[in-house]
């Protein structure tokens, strides 16, 4: 064991990507890794606040849409971390990189939640498809495959909650 720590050193990596290219990737994926939190937050509070004649039905489409965003976490900072780079390591840290604002407002309409989540989605699916263009021009076709993956799912999520406000205003 000796032998081998002693020919690692700091510039190692576990890719051959440039040094350059690994903060390029973390960059964007930390980003998408804090809007991630940001979001599966606010699902969660809004799951947790919503209300009205369809709160069975909300209650449940939040909390499922909550999960499956909680679950590209590990999976996206297990990415920057396999690429060689460091990635989120406190709230702090969340809140100086997330783009998707909080809502801390003591009361917001279903109708309202579900507009506010829907618009979120879109901007986070347009993130992942600009951090997807960056890191497949770089040639990492593993976190451009895992973005695809999750680019899908937050175009399903978008859909669900456009459909479920646009049957709220019938």
């Amino acid at each position: 064991m000796a032998a081998l720590n002693s020919q690692l050193n700091e510039r190692d990596t576990p890719t051959d990507y440039s040094k350059n290219d690994i903060k390029s990737i973390a960059k964007a994926i930390n980003v998408l890794l804090a809007n991630a939190y940001a979001l599966y937050l606010k699902t969660k509070n809004f799951h947790w606040h919503v209300g009205g004649r369809h709160f069975r039905d909300y209650h449940l489409l939040l909390d499922d849409q909550a999960q499956q965003i909680f679950a590209t976490t590990d999976v996206l900072a297990e990415r920057v971390r396999k690429v060689g780079g460091t990635t989120l390591r406190s709230i702090g840290h969340i809140s100086k990189l997330q783009t998707i604002k909080d809502n801390d407002e003591p009361y917001v309409s279903s109708s309202a939640m579900l507009c506010e989540l829907m618009n979120d989605n879109k901007v986070f699916a347009a993130a992942m498809r600009k951090a997807h263009k960056a890191v497949d021009e770089m040639g990492d076709v593993a976190t451009a495959s895992v973005l695809e993956t999750f680019i899908d799912e937050a175009e399903r999520r978008t859909w669900f909650l456009l459909e479920t406000s646009e049957r709220e205003a019938d």
